[in-house]
C-alpha cells in the first residue's frame, strides 16, 4: 500500500519555532530529522498535557520524550521531545499515561509535565517534533505562529 502525506498535530500549546533555533545541536541541526518547535506557554497551568501528535503505535516512551511509528507500525516516526535536556530530569516532573507499545490516535494526551518547572530548573522548555530519518523537502511546516494542540504543525509529504 503506498504512503500517503502525514499531517503532524502540534502535541502543545505555544509559538512556533524554526527547528534552528533550539538550543540543542542536535536537533538544531536536524541530525534526527527536519522539524519544526513549539516555545510551550508559560505560566499558563502548574501542570500540561502533551497530545500524540499523529495516530499510531508508541515505538519508545520516555518521560521527556515518546516517539509515534505511523499507523499499523509504519515506516514514518513522529520524536516528540518535552523540553532541552530533561533526560538529566529522570522523569522527575513528568507522568507518563500510555505506555510503549499502545495504540494511540491524534490527539490523544501522553504525558503531563510542567514547562514552568523545567524552565525554573534552568532549561528550555522548547517542544521539538522531529519527523525521523526524513529529508528535509519532505517536509512543509505551518506558516502559523502560533499553535494549539491539535493544530496542524507540518505536512510529512510522501
Amino acid at each position: 500500500m503506498p504512503e500517503k502525506n502525514v499531517d503532524v498535530l502540534a502535541p502543545s500549546s505555544g509559538r512556533v519555532i524554526p527547528l534552528a533555533e533550539v538550543p540543542d545541536p542536535v536537533f538544531a541541526a536536524a541530525m534526527v530529522g527536519p522539524g519544526a518547535a513549539i516555545a510551550p506557554d508559560l505560566g499558563v497551568a502548574p501542570v500540561v498535557e502533551a497530545f500524540a501528535p499523529v495516530s499510531g503505535v508508541v515505538a519508545a516512551m520516555h518521560p521527556h520524550a515518546f516517539v509515534i511509528a505511523g499507523p499499523g507500525g509504519g515506516e514514518r516516526g513522529i520524536l516528540v521531545h518535552l523540553g532541552i535536556d530533561t533526560v538529566q530530569l529522570k522523569g522527575a516532573g513528568f507522568e507518563l499515561l500510555v505506555a510503549q507499545g499502545d495504540e494511540v490516535v491524534a490527539g490523544q494526551p501522553l504525558v503531563r509535565w510542567s514547562p514552568d518547572d523545567v524552565v525554573v530548573r534552568g532549561m528550555s522548555s522548547f517542544v521539538a517534533v522531529i519527523a525521523l530519518a526524513a529529508d528535509p523537502d519532505q517536509l512543509t511546516v505551518t506558516d502559523t505562529e502560533r499553535v494549539d494542540p491539535g493544530d496542524l504543525l507540518f505536512t510529512w509529504l510522501h
